[in-house]
């Protein structure tokens, strides 16, 4: 058994699949987001872990698995929103208990990296935060206003840039369908101008799904309807379309999305747009996933 307290339910990006998951928080401090059920279950209030239980379950962990664990996810939703020296002590415990890990990682807020300065990033690329997993959902500002999300294109440009200046390899998602049929297109042309302006080295798309139903999402978005199957791809055409990345790895390969896309912007841009322009003119043909195979 692994000595670390746990709250059900507990999430982690799919590329922490094989991380040990270390809860420094619990629940999301914003919290507000209409599309975003994760941490709306009431266990899951948002309250940040007392550092004594999180450095002994690093140092537990370390006695029983100390060279076994590689890599290690900070979560709960933004682990980002802990004082930088407490982030400072957790990740100089790591480095103690749990040598073998190459790579730390955490979900983060562009909101919590506005309390903290460049140089307070820079300490905590150099203690071993490597990676992180923002949430963008869009670029466009009448979109991210109408489901509640607390940020704009600009303080995401900020939180993105300031990551990047300090070397914290940035996973950015952005949730296609997001602005419904009234905003598609402005959601996917200004959603690529965030992704042109920041260059993140990897950039997902996800469709936005609501498997507890849409009244929250509805309320502060009354007026948003679904995309259809045919609509989510012409989406996809426009944001790829308007993409102009150097070195940046795109996945398109979420449970929830029908059409899986894997590649590297700029090479594999042409062919990323035929999958898709193929998937726009014949379905049929387009190697899509099953009704049945798509969730959370």
């Amino acid at each position: 058994m692994i000595p670390i307290r746990y709250v059900e339910p507990v999430f982690r990006p799919p590329s922490e699949a094989e991380s040990l998951i270390l809860p420094v928080t619990d629940g999301c401090s914003w919290n507000e987001c209409t599309f975003c059920e994760m941490y709306t279950a009431p266990q899951k209030r948002f309250r940040a872990r007392d550092e004594a239980e999180v450095l002994d379950s690093i140092r537990l962990t370390g006695e029983r698995y100390g060279d076994e664990v590689r890599r290690v996810f900070l979560a709960d939703g933004d682990a980002t929103v802990l004082p930088t020296r407490r982030l400072l002590t957790i990740l100089a415990a790591i480095r103690t208990h749990l040598p073998a890990v190459r790579r730390i990682s955490s979900y983060c807020l562009p909101r919590n990296l506005r309390k903290k300065s460049q140089a307070e990033v820079d300490e905590l690329a150099a203690a071993g935060l490597s990676m992180v997993y923002v949430g963008a959902e869009s670029g466009d500002d009448q979109v991210l206003a109408a489901v509640h999300k607390g940020e704009t294109f600009e303080t995401t440009r900020e939180a993105l840039d300031k990551l990047g200046a300090a070397g914290i390899t940035r996973s950015v998602m952005i949730l296609n369908g997001l602005g419904g049929k009234v905003c598609s297109r402005q959601h996917a042309e200004n959603s690529a101008r965030l992704a042109n302006a920041t260059q993140p080295e990897y950039l997902a798309t996800l469709v936005v799904s609501f498997p507890l139903g849409e009244q929250r999402f509805r309320v502060g978005f009354p007026e948003w309807e679904a995309l259809t199957q045919h609509e989510l791809f012409v989406e996809t055409e426009q944001l790829l379309s308007a993409l102009e990345l150097k070195r940046t790895v795109f996945r398109s390969d979420h449970a929830s999305n029908w059409l899986v896309l894997k590649g590297t912007l700029g090479a594999d841009k042409a062919r990323l747009l035929a999958q898709v322009r193929q998937a726009i003119e014949n379905p049929d043909k387009a190697h899509l996933r099953p009704a049945w195979a798509r969730g959370l």
